[in-house]
C-alpha cells in the first residue's frame, strides 16, 4: 500500500472518530434535555415503572432459567443413579 493512501485513510479515520465523538455528545445532550423535559411534565415515574417491571421480568427470567438448569442437573444425577437397576430389555 502507499504512503499516500495510507496517509489517505489515516485522515479518513480521524475525520470519522470526530463525527463519532461529535454525535455522541449530541446524543447524550439530547438524552439529558429529555430527561430534564420528562422531569418537567412528570412523566418520569412511567418510564421509571417501565424500567422496573422490564429489570423484574429480566430477573424473574433469569430465576427461571436457572431453575430450569438446577432441575435439569438433579434429573441427570436421578437418571445416573437409577441406570444401574432395570435397564436390561427381556425378550422372551
Amino acid at each position: 500500500m502507499s504512503d499516500e493512501r495510507v496517509e489517505e485513510l489515516e485522515g479518513r479515520v480521524k475525520e470519522l472518530e470526530a463525527t463519532v465523538r461529535g454525535l455522541t455528545e449530541e446524543l447524550v445532550d439530547t438524552t439529558e434535555r429529555v430527561r430534564e423535559l420528562e422531569e418537567e411534565l412528570g412523566l418520569n415515574e412511567p418510564a421509571e415503572r417501565a424500567r422496573d417491571e422490564r429489570r423484574d421480568a429480566e430477573a424473574a427470567a433469569a430465576a427461571e432459567e436457572a431453575d430450569a438448569e438446577a432441575e435439569a442437573d438433579a434429573d441427570t444425577e436421578d437418571d445416573q443413579d437409577e441406570s444401574g437397576l432395570g435397564d436390561d430389555i427381556i425378550v422372551a
